[in-house]
């Protein structure tokens, strides 16, 4: 179900934003493993499998992190576990 291995996770997770303080949060490994669904892929976000969470929220958080440039530094992350 995850497109990240434990060790790719691992390394990201402590980049990820954690200052939201609203309902209960959807786990963030299956959120991007959503938004690396879609972007793979290349569907359409409201036609992302439901095991990653409500597309909505993908998409929100999608565009939130980008805005944030949070996406950028994940994608350092992982490039530089990857060398």
């Amino acid at each position: 179900m995850f497109w990240l291995s434990a060790e790719a996770w691992k390394a990201i997770e402590p980049h990820l934003p954690k200052n939201q303080l609203r309902a209960r949060r959807v786990d963030d490994r299956r959120v991007i493993s959503g938004i690396i669904h879609v972007l793979k892929v290349g569907c359409r976000w409201c036609d992302c499998p439901v095991d990653y969470g409500p597309t909505t929220t993908i998409y929100n958080r999608f565009i939130r992190w980008s805005q944030r440039r949070s996406g950028v530094k994940l994608v350092a992350t992982l490039s530089t576990r990857a060398s």
